[in-house]
């Protein structure tokens, strides 16, 4: 068994990975940091595991006794972690937070649909952000092949489990419910990480990425739909599009037009592109917390230690 710890372990996304892991076959938690909760159950923080474990969150941090760490702590905190903590050099560690998405002191970025070797061998690794991740899928079968000629106009829009657990004036029910709003126009953080990538696949890349991001009045999942113009015929970015993605686990190419429901709840990213005029449209879309979060760590985790790619991820059982 892999003994791994999890520090920052009361946000949602920490919740879901510990429900993955819970059920991981080759997985044995050995602590789940929390000074704030130290002592509580894991289920008084998260619900949803009452019945599967009595772990309880401790402040201690005995990272001699890991094999692998899970960082789910705030933006910011990781570094800090890392400059004030000596981990062991046989721990790999799996970031979550956006400090070193930038591959800084070592971390490897952890989009396995184009860095599946480098992240097998990698010991430090850096997850990619949710809005990052469902751009991402629908852009790089484009960029891979320098087709990126003009700029970028994305749509995309998230639950609110995407704002994390606390509450705020634009997450707490009564506002979200019913309603939609954009924000940070323009300027996501994700889109430096979008940018890295995508000139590292077509170096010519230059162009704006115009992005719109919207909360939306439900709980998780992004739906993202984006155009740019593009010569190809449609059956040929279609083909282009199976194609890069034919030996991806979890990146599905769809003919049909697609629903948020189809990946909600599962590890899935599913794409599809159409073309209207001399533009392609791509629709893309993944589960904010799964694909978009500890799902993506988990899958990075199992290819770090030589697992099945898709180990403890086959999580929806039904369509809704």
């Amino acid at each position: 068994m892999i003994k791994v710890g999890v520090i920052g372990g009361a946000g949602y996304t920490a919740g879901e990975l510990l429900r993955i892991l819970l059920n991981h076959p080759q997985v044995e938690i050995t602590f789940v940091n929390s000074s704030s909760n130290a002592g509580n159950k894991l289920y008084d923080v998260h619900e949803g595991l009452f019945g599967e474990t009595e772990m309880t969150f401790t402040d201690e941090l005995p990272l001699d006794k890991i094999d692998a760490l899970f960082m789910c702590s705030a933006h910011g905190d990781s570094k800090k972690f890392m400059d004030s903590h000596a981990v062991p050099s046989h721990v790999k560690i799996i970031d979550l937070a956006q400090d070193f998405r930038d591959e800084s002191e070592g971390f490897v970025y952890g989009l396995p649909e184009i860095n599946r070797e480098r992240i097998k061998g990698a010991t430090k690794l850096a997850n990619p952000g949710c809005f990052a991740t469902a751009i991402q899928i629908g852009l790089l079968p484009l960029a891979a092949k320098g087709l990126l000629k003009g700029e970028i106009h994305t749509n995309g829009i998230t639950g609110s489990t995407g704002a994390g657990v606390k509450p705020g004036a634009t997450s707490h029910f009564s506002w979200r419910n019913n309603n939609i709003s954009i924000y940070k126009a323009f300027t996501h953080q994700h889109l430096l990480e979008i940018g890295r990538t995508l000139h590292k696949l077509q170096p010519s890349f230059s162009h704006d990425i115009n992005f719109l991001p919207v909360r939306g009045d439900f709980a998780r999942g992004i739906f993202v739909s984006q155009y740019t113009e593009c010569d190809l015929e449609v059956e040929e970015i279609q083909k282009l599009y199976k194609d890069f993605y034919k030996d991806a686990t979890f990146t599905h190419v769809m003919d049909a037009n697609p629903d948020l429901k189809q990946v909600v709840n599962t590890n899935k990213g599913i794409v599809h592109v159409e073309k209207h005029g001399n533009k392609v449209l791509i629709i893309s879309m993944i589960d904010n917390l799964l694909k978009g979060a500890s799902g993506q760590a988990v899958q990075n985790f199992n290819l770090m230690f030589g697992l099945e790619e898709s180990m403890g991820l086959k999580l929806k059982p039904s369509a809704f």
